[in-house]
């Protein structure tokens, strides 16, 4: 995790109006293009020592999406860490078998008690991808998001989803592929190791402990760590504007599909104070932040992947990048970022509002990296 460019100094400050004045050109011409799209202006927040930048509606919740998968990650590491979980135990000793069952059958033969924990955290499972895999018959998931809007997913149903449609893609520790229904196992081993549910877990393990007073698990919890029993939670926490493909979907019950892989509607400040405990240890130790970051996989060309945290090699995307530091974090489909460099206190947060901002996000991210690391090294 260490592993950064040694010619970036720790700590200095910088000129803030010049480096501010930069940032707000680059959002603002991506600001420009989004809006001849119809979208809302980007959410932004960029901190590094001495300097502070941000932009578009700061106070205002958004979905995080996968960015949340950083912080169920965490919360199953601070269950080790209690005693309460053993990551290399199968799941089939801490799961119920209406959980596991049928899964992980492959040629015939049930693989589930060689799955464990540590596999979830790391996409090595082999489980299907609801949300984005193939189905063997019927329309995907995404496109049930859209044909039954005001449908709620409990977490029983959408690993059902897998189980009925999708088959596994690979045997038990064989290779990383990207599964959000093996968050939603993920989530519910929290739920048996922790005695509770995994909204509340969040609260008590990780956003209350670190000041995320305006974050909450979306249809589960409300921001305090309430439960949400309200039929339209979206919609009473104002949260922003949300485009999967070029459906609005930020008020649809749908959206509860997210849970353990990312149900989290949060606000750039409160993903900042996350990425800022996290990386003093306030959350979880050095051992547990050390296997998070344990790179072992490639997600994409230029992003890798190790137990419920990526690391970004901006060179991966272009060699013109090379020199720029890595940092670590997670990404949400909906254009949402939330990275931080520890050992140069740099934190970056974004929202783009839209599965089809990606590639924009990562301009936007790219630039806005750049344009701090040069200020640092000045």
């Amino acid at each position: 995790m260490s592993d950064v460019d040694t010619d970036l100094p720790t700590g200095r400050a910088v000129d803030p109006d010049r480096l501010t004045e930069r940032m707000t050109r680059a959002v603002a011409a991506a600001d420009r293009a989004r809006a001849r799209r119809g979208l809302p202006p980007l959410q932004a927040l960029v901190r590094a020592p001495g300097f502070e930048f941000s932009s578009g509606d700061r106070g205002r919740p958004f979905h995080a999406a996968s960015v949340g998968k950083a912080l169920t990650a965490t919360r199953a590491f601070q269950l080790a860490e209690a005693g309460r979980l053993d990551l290399d135990a199968p799941v089939t000793d801490v799961l119920p078998q209406d959980d596991w069952r049928g899964l992980f059958v492959r040629d015939g033969r049930d693989r589930a008690a060689e799955v464990t924990t540590r596999h979830l955290l790391a996409h090595t499972s082999g489980a299907a991808d609801y949300f984005e895999g193939r189905v063997l018959s019927g329309p995907t998931f995404g496109e049930l998001l859209v044909q039954e809007p005001e449908r709620r997913w409990t977490p029983a149903e959408l690993l059902a989803f897998s189980r009925d449609h999708q088959r596994p893609v690979a045997e038990p520790g064989r290779r990383f592929s990207y599964s959000d229904t093996g968050y939603v196992l993920l989530g519910r081993v929290i739920e048996n190791a922790g005695g509770a549910g995994l909204g509340m877990q969040l609260h008590e393990g990780i956003f209350a402990p670190t000041g995320m007073a305006d974050s909450c698990l979306l249809f589960h919890t409300l921001p305090g760590g309430a439960a949400s029993t309200s039929a339209a939670p979206a919609a009473d926490l104002g949260i922003a504007p949300l485009w999967i493909g070029r459906d609005e979907l930020s008020r649809a019950g749908s959206l509860s599909c997210d849970w353990g892989g990312g149900g989290v509607v949060t606000t750039l400040d409160d993903l900042d104070r996350f990425w800022s405990a996290w990386s003093a240890g306030d959350l979880i130790g050095e051992e547990s932040r050390r296997r998070m970051g344990d790179i072992h996989s490639t997600f994409r060309p230029g992003i890798r992947y190790g137990q419920g945290l990526m690391r970004l090699h901006y060179e991966g995307f272009s060699p013109f990048l090379r020199g720029l530091p890595r940092p670590v974090g997670h990404l949400g489909v909906t254009g949402a970022h939330a990275f931080t460099a520890p050992e140069l206190g740099i934190r970056i947060v974004l929202n783009f509002h839209s599965t089809r901002e990606m590639l924009r996000s990562f301009r936007v991210h790219i630039q806005l990296m750049q344009l701090l690391t040069r200020a640092l090294r000045s």
